[in-house]
Parts: C-alpha cells; sequence; structure tokens
C-alpha cells in the first residue's frame, strides 16, 4: 500500500508544470465560455475544444523542449533574440491580460457564492460579495507568501482534482445524449450572433499565449534538463486531457438540461439559476464547489504569474518575498475589489479578453518557431519540417480565430 501511495506522489510530483497550466487554464471565465456554448448549441463546439486542446498539446511540449534544451525560458530568449522592444510588447500584453482576467475571475466567484447562499441568509440577499472578495482575497496572499513554489503546486493539485471531481459528477447527474458529443466533434460556427466571439474565447481560454510562456518558465522552476524530454512530454499529455475532459464536462452539464429547453447562458449565475429547478440542490451545489475550486486554481497563477514574469524577464531568481513581487500580487488581489464596489458584469469582458490572448498567440508562437530554426540555439534539437509545418498551421487557425474574435467585439460595442 506505501509502494502505491509512493507511486501515486510521484507521478503527482512530476505532472507539476502541467497542474499549474490547468489550474490557470480552467477557471471561471472558461467555465462560463464552455457553459454558454453547452446552453446554446448543445455539443456542436465540441471540435473547438478539442482541436485548441490537441494544438496545446503540441505547444506545451514545444515551448517546454525549448527550456529542456537550453535552460533558457521562452521570455529571457525572446529579450535575447529579438530585443527589449519586442520581448517587453509580449510582457505588456500578459501583464495586462493577467490584469483583466483577476478582476473577472474574483468577481465571477463572489457572484456564484452569492447566488448559491440567497436561500441561507434572512434577507435573501445571499452573502457580500465585498466580504467575501476579502477574505477570499486575504487567505490566497497570505498562503502565496507563507508557501514556496512545490507548496503552491501541491495546492493547485488539490483545487484541480477537486474541481475535476465536482464538474464531471456533476456531468453524470444530468449526462446528454452521446451522439451528440460525437456530431460536435464536426467543425463550424453557427450563423447566431456572437457565435464567432464565443467560439474564438473558448479557443483562446484554452489557447492563450501567455500558457506557453509560462510552461518554459514553470519547466525551468522544475530545473528539469533534457534528460527529462520524455517526462515532459507526459507532463503536457496529462495537462492537455484534463483540460479538455473538463471543458467537455461543464459544457454537457450545460447541454444535457439547458440546450433542450432552449434556455441560455450569459454568466455562470445563469447557470445556477437556471440549472437548480432542473438537477436539484444537491447537483448545482456539487456545481457550485467545482466553480469555487476553479476560481481559487486559477486566482493562484493569477497572482503569483506577474511577479513570475517580471523575475524571468529580469533573469533574476523567483523569490516572493520580495517587496516588488509581494506588493505586484496585494495589487493583483486588491483588482478583485473593482467589480464588487463599482458593479459591472465582467462575463463579456472576460470571453473578449480570452478572445484577444489569441491575438498574442500567433506572435509567442511564430517568436519561439524563428528561435527553434535556429542551429546555434538548439544544436541537433533543432525544429524538424514536420514541425515547422505544424506550428505554421497552428499560427494560421490563431490568427485566423484572433479575427473571428475581433469582429465578434466590435459587433457587441
Amino acid at each position: 500500500m506505501n509502494t502505491t501511495l509512493k507511486k501515486i506522489s510521484l507521478f503527482f510530483a512530476t505532472i507539476g508544470p502541467g497542474l499549474f497550466l490547468v489550474g490557470y487554464n480552467i477557471g471561471t471565465g472558461s467555465i462560463t465560455s464552455m457553459a454558454s456554448a453547452g446552453a446554446s448549441y448543445g455539443m456542436a463546439l465540441t471540435w473547438a475544444v478539442l482541436i485548441s486542446c490537441i494544438f496545446t498539446y503540441i505547444l506545451i511540449v514545444t515551448f517546454g523542449r525549448f527550456t529542456l534544451i537550453t535552460g533558457e525560458s521562452a521570455l529571457q530568449s525572446f529579450k535575447k533574440h529579438f530585443g527589449k522592444l519586442t520581448s517587453g510588447f509580449v510582457l505588456f500584453v500578459l501583464v495586462f491580460t493577467e490584469m483583466v482576467s483577476s478582476i473577472g475571475v474574483m468577481a465571477i466567484v463572489t457572484d456564484v457564492i452569492r447566488e448559491w447562499s440567497r436561500p441561507l441568509t434572512s434577507s435573501g440577499e445571499g452573502f457580500n460579495t465585498i466580504i467575501l472578495t476579502i477574505i477570499i482575497g486575504v487567505t490566497l496572499v497570505f498562503l502565496l507568501f507563507n508557501g514556496k513554489y512545490n507548496f503552491i503546486e501541491n495546492i493547485l493539485s488539490v483545487f484541480v482534482a477537486l474541481m475535476g471531481i465536482c464538474f464531471i459528477l456533476t456531468t453524470f447527474m444530468v449526462i446528454p445524449d452521446a451522439s451528440s458529443v460525437i456530431s460536435g466533434l464536426v467543425p463550424g460556427i453557427p450563423e447566431e450572433a456572437n457565435a464567432g466571439l464565443l467560439v474564438a474565447g473558448m479557443i483562446g481560454t484554452t489557447m492563450g499565449g501567455v500558457l506557453y510562456v509560462t510552461r518554459s518558465i514553470t519547466i525551468k522552476q522544475k530545473n528539469w534538463s533534457v534528460a527529462e524530454l520524455k517526462l515532459e512530454k507526459r507532463d503536457a499529455f496529462v495537462s492537455s486531457l484534463l483540460m479538455f475532459l473538463l471543458s467537455i464536462a461543464v459544457m454537457a452539464a450545460a447541454a444535457g438540461t439547458l440546450y433542450p429547453l432552449g434556455l441560455h447562458v450569459e454568466n455562470a449565475i445563469d447557470m445556477i439559476k437556471l440549472l437548480e429547478p432542473l438537477a436539484g440542490r444537491f447537483a448545482i451545489s456539487v456545481f457550485v464547489a467545482g466553480i469555487v475550486c476553479a476560481g481559487l486554481s486559477s486566482l493562484f497563477p493569477h497572482y503569483m504569474l506577474v511577479p513570475l514574469l517580471l523575475s524571468d524577464y529580469n533573469n533574476e531568481e523567483f523569490k516572493l518575498s520580495t517587496t516588488r513581487n509581494r506588493s505586484v500580487v496585494v495589487f493583483y488581489a486588491a483588482l478583485g475589489l473593482v467589480v464588487p464596489i463599482f458593479g459591472g458584469r465582467p462575463v463579456v469582458v472576460m470571453i473578449a479578453s480570452q478572445a484577444l490572448t489569441l491575438v498574442i498567440t500567433p506572435v509567442v508562437i511564430i517568436l519561439m518557431q524563428i528561435i527553434q530554426n535556429k542551429s546555434e540555439v538548439m544544436g541537433n534539437y533543432k525544429m524538424s519540417k514536420a514541425m515547422n509545418g505544424m506550428l505554421i498551421l497552428i499560427s494560421l487557425f490563431t490568427i485566423y480565430m484572433a479575427v473571428v474574435g475581433t469582429i465578434g467585439i466590435i459587433e457587441i460595442f
């Protein structure tokens, strides 16, 4: 028994970077996009999730492989080979998208808790979102300031596991017809208004350029070398598979209940309001637990990602104990108060920001492709013709989806 536990513990220890990406990737914005897609189109957009997860696997492996071989992260290499202007632009876009995401994620988490807690309060208003934001923000900041990187990975593993259990349980409670999942593998964008933006948001939340830049940094944090190439591929596969399964589970939960009745979801609160009468209090409580775990597993990386990026950009050892990094963490935690204090609905902003992340994705891919074709950098590990062709295809796909998303944003405003 002890041997089995040790093997399980070792397995999770060796997929830490992948779990970091899953925790970051499957957040409240991703849940909102998948739930909205499931409610509006059933499982017809399964293809978008599948393609984006396959492409994400390829890119995760590509960026991780580069760091294993060179010992450099993507951001450091951009700065070294393309100068401060190009690398600074990439850094700025990533920092900006993190600001928007931090506002949206916390707002959705607290709104969901408030909606779920309405029956528990005498006023029927639910728990106060400002107080919830402060409690959650202070708790996360405390854990970040008093834990090391490996400790954070362990916490993320717990949140990701709980999130997965909750969403999969909910799916089995309201599972749709399996044939609808299969038919949804045929690519196509519905003609309805904002359908393109929704598809772009779904793909953007899975294929955001920040994922791949972060991948190289987390691999470097693990001190893995070229000897771990096989391990890195396994880690990437587990990460991509979990992203696909969790995304499909959320989509299926909406497709199995709301889609047949013609009910649409614009945000996570709609999901709770509409699902509870159909699935019951227990099922919706499990789903809410999944959303909260998704939000927390996403907020951890959101808060520490910018300090991680800044430290990497300046080629410094990553320490959350420095004044600059702690100030950044507190600032990003404080951004969570924007919506509870000033009001507003973050969902459209979240989906739009996810679509806009696709703008930086082809830039990041092309820069990495150029570097990995340099013999003086990669040596015998120079990128193959087949991989070059694959990355060109992925870049063209992300550019197309970025255009679709941009058109969708213009149509909204």
